[in-house]
């Protein structure tokens, strides 16, 4: 394209010795002058807006293209700044990389900017900088291209909106809704009043140079489902149910831009299901939120006209109230799902704030419901024995067996810290069944190191869990006969509930106990909704009274005795003797009450005045002695 001879005959057709050839013979078809006219002339002609930029960055040729797209004469724009015209000065990222491109030192920039038509209308356009492959155009030149992909861009949005927004309900769904509250964590404040990761200074004025304290960013959200939904579902059908949904966003969406707190936009957003939220960006406080959680609750008490049908529900509503320094998406969402929980556990139809030491016992039960199985594998757990004293003689006729998980993190654990929990998920038979073949050997043991003494009975708690699931008449049968333990001197104590209410095969499990000579208890008597006329048929051989009826009987420390609960432990001891059965009263603490226990006819006592519960030394001690008060 320079015109010089690139062979054994030049362009223009002249040989190598010829003079120079007619500057008109130039202007034919094919020639470098009419090569680069037509060049300048499709440029100019373009649709497409474009512009050749020196490496200063000043527009030295624009077409009439780019002149009509920024609604000003071609010739005017000539020597201005490209970078102002089309927003390459908006963030310092671009910058950089736009003059990076006019060193040479980057091959291309390519981003999106929104800017404004000729006509008024904004638009968004494709922003193009590269280097010109024609040298001859000048060293360090570049062509600026702007392409209108408005139309692109709205397509994008659109399915965007589709992508993000629930089609029932038309509100943000779960990704938008994460997506929003990770931008709002993300913009928090700084502490120290520094600019935010995007350069920018914090929202909040907290790069104020009085002195004084910025405010903390903090966050909200009200989590949320409708209570019984699904019966909606089932009885009216899923139409029916997804129009009660859209009402139910309806009554969310007037809630939110009602709050009178509101200093920036809720947003309401259905998660999945019958499941919304309330993400409160800013918020002025755990009250603004309780109040919102209050609003919900009243407006969704009014009924809903859906289809023919007038329908009434209530939510649970899980409220979480934080600041946003040190948050992340994941906490809040947690804490919203436990405080929803607790809601719904608590009654339904309410909100709940969370609470930090509920939610602190709530993963402590949970660190021990995971660490339980495999801690029973690992022998964690050991027993601990409770005299069982004649209220006569005060000898110790045997022994109550009580675990103790000895757990590595939380320390000594009593049973109701762990118990419970091993019901649930089932774990209690297997350390049901452990506690059972200990406590047998151990009684075993006691009878044949003091052989002059009369054995000690063993007492073991067995929960109901054990009585239906587990088959624990073999394991009982199993356990005697490894052990050697006579059948007559294991006690089996379960709870008043949990025999009372016995029928089919728990009755059955108890009834075959008996028959092998176990002696079944009933375990804290009186308390539970007694069916004396029932006990009569039960194979039962002793009543423990519950500690709470034995308190009445105190007179020591200034305590005022019950006459009431001597009355009726009276009348229950007499009941109980009559239909062949012995009686132990617990939480026995003083002397007086055993005296008093001992006149009213009790058989056993147990409690601090005799021993707490020991290590199985302490009792082999104990054996064929009265043991020492206290």
């Amino acid at each position: 394209m320079s015109g010089t001879s690139e062979g054994p005959t030049s362009r223009t057709g002249a040989s190598p010795g010829a003079g120079p050839p007619d500057v008109t013979q130039r202007d034919h078809p094919g020639s470098d002058l009419s090569e680069l006219r037509e060049y300048r002339a499709a440029f100019a002609a373009a649709a497409l807006p474009m512009a050749v930029v020196d490496h200063l960055g000043r527009i030295v040729r624009p077409n009439d293209a780019l002149g009509g797209l920024l609604g000003a004469d071609p010739a005017s724009l000539t020597g201005g700044l490209a970078a102002e015209l089309v927003g390459l000065t908006s963030d310092s990222p671009t910058w950089q990389a736009y003059t990076e491109v006019l060193r040479g030192t980057r091959p291309r920039l390519r981003c999106t900017r929104r800017l404004k038509h000729s006509d008024g209308r904004p638009l968004w356009a494709e922003v193009t900088v590269a280097p010109m492959g024609d040298q001859a155009a000048g060293a360090g030149r570049v062509l600026l291209t702007v392409a209108d992909v408005s139309d692109r861009r709205e397509l994008l949005e659109r399915l965007r909106h589709l992508r993000m927004h629930d089609p029932v309900t038309r509100l943000p769904n779960r990704t938008l809704f994460f997506e929003r509250l990770a931008a709002a964590l993300e913009s928090t404040p700084p502490r120290d009043g520094s600019p935010l990761r995007d350069g920018s200074q914090p929202r909040d004025g907290s790069s104020l140079q009085d002195g004084s304290s910025p405010r903390q960013g903090r966050i909200g959200l009200c989590y949320l489902d409708i209570d019984g939904f699904k019966a909606v579902n089932d009885t009216l059908g899923h139409r029916t149910g997804d129009r009660l949904l859209a009402a139910v966003a309806g009554r969310l969406t007037d809630c939110a831009e009602a709050d009178d707190h509101r200093t920036g936009g809720h947003l309401v957003a259905r998660l999945g299901g019958d499941e919304f939220a309330i993400l409160v960006d800013d918020s002025a406080g755990t009250h603004q939120l309780t109040e919102l959680a209050r609003s919900i609750l009243t407006a969704l008490q009014q009924p809903f006209e859906v289809a023919g049908h007038r329908l009434s529900v209530s939510a649970s509503i899980g409220v979480v109230e934080r600041s946003s320094a040190g948050t992340s998406a994941t906490a809040l969402m947690q804490a919203a799902d436990t405080t929803l929980y607790w809601a719904k556990a608590d009654g339904r139809a309410r909100w709940t704030l969370f609470d930090p030491e509920r939610n602190a016992h709530r993963m402590t039960r949970q660190a021990l419901s995971s660490t339980l199985r495999p801690a029973v594998e690992r022998g964690e757990f050991t027993l601990e024995y409770q005299p069982l004293v004649g209220m006569a003689d005060e000898v110790v006729r045997g022994v109550e067996a009580l675990v103790r998980w000895n757990h590595p993190r939380f320390g000594l654990l009593a049973p109701s810290r762990f118990v419970p929990i091993a019901e649930e998920d089932g774990t209690i038979v297997q350390l049901g069944r452990w506690v059972l073949r200990t406590a047998c050997r151990q009684a075993r043991r006691w009878q044949l190191e003091h052989p002059d003494e009369p054995p000690l009975f063993i007492s073991v708690n067995v929960a109901v869990r054990q009585v239906r699931d587990a088959d624990l008449v073999a394991d009982v049968a199993e356990i005697l006969a490894e052990t050697g333990l006579e059948p007559g001197l294991l006690q089996l104590e379960l709870t008043e509930s949990a025999v009372m209410g016995s029928s089919g095969r728990p009755l059955r499990v108890l009834q075959a106990l008996s028959d092998m000579g176990v002696r079944i208890a009933i375990d804290d008597f009186g308390t539970g909704y007694s069916n004396l006329a029932y006990l009569s048929r039960l194979p039962v051989s002793v009543l423990k009274l519950d500690g709470s009826f034995v308190r009445g009987f105190r007179y020591e420390d200034g305590a005022h005795p019950s006459p009431a609960d001597e009355t009726i432990v009276e009348a229950m001891v007499q009941l109980a003797h009559r239909l062949g059965l012995t009686v132990t009263a617990e939480c026995v603490e003083t002397s007086g009450q055993a005296e008093r226990l001992r006149r009213i006819g009790c058989d056993t006592g147990q409690g601090w005045l005799y021993s707490r519960a020991v290590a199985p030394e302490r009792i082999a001690e104990l054996i064929g002695t009265r043991p020492p008060e206290g």
